[in-house]
């Protein structure tokens, strides 16, 4: 297992000259997970920064079906990727997704350690905007669903709450 991570680091950094070209989602989409990866780890956190509102912006400005089918796109190969994978590959992407959630948390951590009160106030401000948005996003999407898409939605929302309990208690397990 560890060897597979050795060689697809090594696989991602022989191809890293050709992933820095990346500019558009479509080129991003077109890069396997290890590509994507080594590409945004190519990049400072600046250019990081402008290159998601770059994507960001360009993803805003398809139409409303195109961004439901390139996501639907995305959730797909995800699923096929996941399910492809052996027991320990998946408690392994789990413990390495762990990792970078907690490593994510230490930075955002830092980030607000060393605001001053005036900007701490701006982004708690900013961050309910965000939310209040959100929200709004999903009433809409929900008054706008027929009958059956909110069963549908519903029976979905069941499913996964049911496998994240699975999980949960199967982790508890071991």
């Amino acid at each position: 297992m560890k060897r597979l991570h050795v060689t697809m680091a090594a696989l991602a950094l022989a191809t890293l000259p050709l992933t820095a070209n990346a500019q558009s989602l479509s080129d991003l989409q077109a890069l396997s997970p290890e590509e994507r990866q080594a590409y945004w780890e190519s990049m400072s956190e600046e250019e990081r920064t402008v290159q998601r509102e770059a994507l960001r912006t360009e993803m805003q400005a398809l139409p409303a079906e195109e961004r439901a089918a390139l996501r639907d796109q995305r959730r797909e190969q995800n699923r096929a990727r996941w399910d492809s994978m052996s027991d320990d590959e998946r408690a392994a992407a789990r413990g390495e997704r762990r990792a970078r959630q907690e490593q994510h948390r230490a930075q955002m951590r830092e980030r607000w350690d060393a605001m001053s009160d005036d900007e701490r106030e701006a982004a708690r401000a900013q961050m309910q905007e965000r939310r209040a948005a959100h929200q709004e996003q999903r009433r809409q999407r929900w008054e706008s669903m027929s009958d059956e898409e909110r069963e549908a939605a519903r029976e979905r929302h069941q499913n996964r709450r049911g496998d994240r309990q699975r999980r949960q208690e199967s982790s508890s397990e071991t």
